[in-house]
């Protein structure tokens, strides 16, 4: 998501410092697209007036941005971090208010579109965090979206984009479920799906990922592994919220089912193997 992005804000015309966990993607960029190498995250934060992350998961993006060598380490004062991450809304939290001390900014600002969003340039953003600040920085979000949602104070922006990971996932469980059973009892999948199509069944998610099902394409946009950890903090974030979450949470129960049977890595479609593998049948074109 994250070499995409930035070569997004680079072919915008903007001077862009590139740092990677994986330092030869940052590298490649900053060679194709004239950006600035940087070999740490503090580098980055002495460079730019406006930082974009977006890593794995909640331990990666604290490190990068407070740990040592971080983000925070070299960022002056009045310096606006936006972490396009999906992490826990409550560490963001405590992450903006340790960057407070410091003078800088924080927004949490989680993105939806998955890879083909983030390279075509049209991602969704979700906002949280000082509505100054993001009207401030929003011309840089621009270059790498089409959608922008400030969703309130600190914390707002993630707990809106884990509510749509929660129906999704949740959606993609149920197209599982349906299209095993139907495929099983003799309906051809292609028939079945235009019969979804043209019911209160439609679905835009379903419509994206059933060709990829059916084509057993199951290279990776977001994958499993993610999608797991996002559920997790769904979980996490009803539990401080006392709110049930029965659907999710057998959902994630699947998805770790995927992962132990090694679909970790692939795109989230393939968590129909799962269901495939008990049911001993294969959804696919005839």
């Amino acid at each position: 998501m994250g070499y995409p992005m930035a070569r997004n804000l680079l072919r915008a015309g903007h001077e862009v410092a590139l740092w990677s966990n994986t330092a030869a993607k940052a590298q490649e960029l900053a060679k194709a697209e004239h950006g600035l190498f940087c070999d740490t995250p503090k580098k980055v934060g002495a460079a730019a007036d406006c930082i974009f992350l977006c890593v794995g998961d909640t331990k990666m993006s604290r490190r990068v941005i407070l740990g040592k060598d971080g983000i925070a380490e070299g960022a002056k004062t009045g310096t606006v971090i936006a972490d396009a991450s999906t992490i826990s809304p409550d560490e963001s939290r405590e992450v903006s208010a340790e960057l407070a001390k410091k003078g800088i900014h924080y927004l949490d600002a989680p993105c939806t579109g998955s890879t083909p969003g983030a390279q075509g340039g049209t991602l969704t953003f979700m906002i949280g965090g000082d509505p100054k600040v993001y009207d401030k920085v929003k011309p840089y979000f621009e270059p790498m979206g089409k959608k922008f949602y400030y969703c309130g104070t600190a914390g707002m922006g993630l707990h809106a984009k884990l509510s749509q990971n929660l129906i999704l996932s949740n959606i993609l469980q149920a197209f599982n479920e349906g299209l095993v059973l139907s495929t099983k009892a003799g309906v051809d999948p292609l028939l079945m799906l235009e019969i979804l199509a043209n019911s209160a069944a439609k679905s835009g998610l379903i419509e994206f990922k059933a060709p990829y099902v059916l084509d057993r394409n199951f290279t990776p946009q977001f994958s499993v592994k993610w999608m797991h950890k996002d559920i997790g903090l769904m979980l996490d974030s009803a539990k401080e919220l006392n709110v049930p979450l029965p659907l999710t949470a057998l959902t994630r129960q699947l998805f770790q089912a995927a992962i132990s049977t090694g679909h970790g890595e692939e795109d989230i479609c393939s968590t129909i193997k799962v269901l495939e593998g008990m049911a001993g049948v294969e959804v696919k074109r005839r």
